[in-house]
């Protein structure tokens, strides 16, 4: 199981949206996070910045980490390549085809994500795969 830590996670992506930048190749996972980093330009200066591996966002202070952002939408990705949870692609199918823009479908995911993670954490149980896709299923209508 890949288990990297909050620098590697990170440093992932700032190398992904480089050499996205540098218009050099990269893998398809690296393709796939220099694609997410492009679809946030509110985020493309805090990817690039000298701190970047060292700063702390903390919704104390009103801010969303952009890392954790862009591996939460790595993780939909990835989940909805394997359909893991079970129904998670077809969830994100209709409620896809009812926003009518992908991106705002995969944020309305992310907020179902987060609580789940939330959930999980807080009840100290594992997570709820079958409550993520009927939070996704109610999203859609």
């Amino acid at each position: 199981m890949f288990n990297p830590s909050r620098d590697q996670a990170r440093q992932f992506l700032i190398d992904a949206w480089a050499r996205h930048r540098q218009r050099l190749p990269g893998t398809a996972m690296e393709t796939l996070a220099a694609d997410l980093v492009a679809l946030h330009p509110e985020y493309h200066a805090l990817v690039e910045a000298e701190d970047a591996l060292t700063r702390e966002w903390t919704p104390e202070q009103g801010e969303t980490n952009p890392f954790l952002h862009l591996s939460l939408h790595l993780a939909i990705e990835e989940q909805l390549s394997i359909d893991q949870p079970p129904g998670i692609r077809a969830a994100f199918t209709l409620l896809q085809s009812r926003r009518g823009d992908r991106h705002e479908a995969l944020h309305d995911v992310l907020d179902c994500l987060g609580e789940m993670l939330w959930r999980a954490q807080r009840s100290k149980l594992p997570p709820d795969g079958e409550a993520y896709v009927d939070c996704v299923r109610r999203k859609a209508g």
